[in-house]
């Protein structure tokens, strides 16, 4: 089954766009990005298709010439179908496997821009480092995560609970026997994780084992992916580092505890190709006086999200047995799995056409230590947001901040529903795109 996500109205919106430019996905591997453009292409007159990885002699046609009359010319010989601009869409599936074609997206744009022409791929920023000039201004990049929390409930037929979330706030709360529902299905999607193939097993047949089962494969296949990152970096440390994000989550990452045979330098490098693979996502300590927060960053103090909380809680052990049946905060964020899942959530209830960084904030001194778990950018005012499940008055590190910075708002996300006093707003975990809606009004999710 296909699962819609909010990236097919933009889509169809680039198809009408007489500026537009070569569209190319980026996002890690099984996150829906080859079947989300198989079903945007039933819309076209003729659609052509080439993976790069499943056929690798179709490289040839990219060879030398890479004039798109010429490219096109060809490809209607080979697949026997027309290219016609306006009429047809060209995907060029794991581009990452052939560097000419990458390079050919500029020349689509240039020489013939009416054609739809779509790329994707895995590891793409690694061929991106590789080739000296991929066209500025000439293609248009789309950012592609795992399922959020909304378009599992879109997935799973809970369209009237998606619309009730939508219509609530800290000064309108959601009734409680819906919050309790939410809150359930809250759980089971951390559990789960966002990852298409897990979502549509679970919406067919609801068995939550089978779904473990898929998971274990998806680990699989990602660990052993790593063989193919980079020759200067082996598998080994890269599975090292990886397993590392995953123990040392929800806190500063700390190198040195890494990898016992690996120095600093290595750890990093390795740390770095997983963060250019998608999946591993950095949120950097900001001094957050000011704005943009990125000119206050310090990537010397990072934690680390993995980028899907069912691959991180099977990695991590959890037992699904006491989680789903337990109603404490302190079981549902084991091993920080609540902060896992409002960073990955605030990721994706951006603008899919910009590649969004998080910021946290740590101050230490002798005194005391504080930090917040995130701190983001709302109508040009920085909100702090802290992912708890204390009472109103344990919500020092908040409290702080908002006195040193001069905040007027600050957010608590926690398993209560939505409620709001003295300057603090409650947003429960199931409704963390609903923090920013004027992101959420220009970004509507359509079924």
């Amino acid at each position: 089954m296909y699962l819609a996500r909010k990236i097919d109205q933009e889509i169809q919106s680039w198809k009408s766009d007489t500026t537009r430019k070569p569209l190319l996905i980026r996002g890690t591997r099984q996150v829906g990005k080859t079947r989300t453009v198989r079903e945007f292409g039933k819309s076209f007159e003729n659609y052509i298709e080439i993976n790069f990885e499943e056929t690798p002699r179709l490289k040839s046609l990219f060879a030398g010439d890479l004039t798109p009359s010429v490219i096109c010319e060809n490809l209607s010989a080979w697949f026997k179908t027309s290219i016609v601009p306006g009429q047809s869409l060209l995907f060029l599936d794991e581009i990452q496997e052939c560097r000419e074609a990458l390079a050919s997206l500029r020349f689509f744009y240039e020489k013939m821009p009416d054609l739809h022409v779509i790329a994707a791929g895995s590891l793409l920023e690694f061929a991106l480092e590789e080739i000296a000039t991929l066209g500025v201004g000439r293609i248009r990049s789309l950012f592609m995560y795992p399922l959020s929390f909304s378009e599992f409930l879109n997935g799973i037929g809970e369209q009237a609970l998606l619309a009730r979330i939508r219509s609530a706030s800290p000064g309108q709360p959601m009734n409680d026997v819906l919050h309790d529902r939410l809150s359930e299905l809250m759980q089971k999607f951390i559990c789960l994780g966002g990852m298409p193939q897990v979502i549509s097993s679970y919406a067919e047949s609801k068995d939550l084992h089978q779904c473990q089962l898929l998971l274990d494969d998806l680990i699989i296949s990602i660990r052993t992916d790593f063989a193919r990152y980079k020759k200067r970096a082996t598998a080994l440390r890269i599975d090292e580092v990886f397993q590392s994000v995953v123990n040392q989550a929800g806190h500063k990452f700390v190198y040195s505890r890494a990898c016992a045979q690996a120095n600093h330098y290595q750890v990093k490098e390795a740390l770095q190709l997983l963060i250019h693979a998608g999946l591993v996502i950095p949120v950097t300590h900001s001094s957050c006086n000011g704005l943009p927060l990125g000119a206050g960053a310090n990537t010397q103090k990072q934690k680390m999200l993995l980028f899907d909380t069912g691959i991180f809680q099977r990695i991590m052990g959890l037992d699904l047995t006491e989680y789903l049946f337990s109603k404490k905060f302190s079981t549902i964020n084991r091993g920080n799995m609540a902060e896992q899942l409002v960073g990955l959530e605030l990721i994706k209830s951006e603008p899919c056409f910009q590649s969004p960084s998080l910021y946290y904030w740590h101050r230490e001194s002798k005194s005391s230590n504080a930090e917040v778990d995130f701190v983001i950018v709302i109508s040009q005012n920085i909100v702090p947001i802290e992912v708890k499940a204390g009472t109103k008055g344990s919500m020092q590190s908040l409290h702080l901040f908002m006195k040193e910075k001069d905040c007027t708002t600050g957010i608590r996300i926690a398993s209560e529903n939505f409620s709001a006093y003295d300057k603090l707003q409650v947003y429960p975990l199931y409704a963390v795109e609903n923090i920013k809606p004027d992101i959420r009004t220009a970004l509507p999710f359509e079924s």
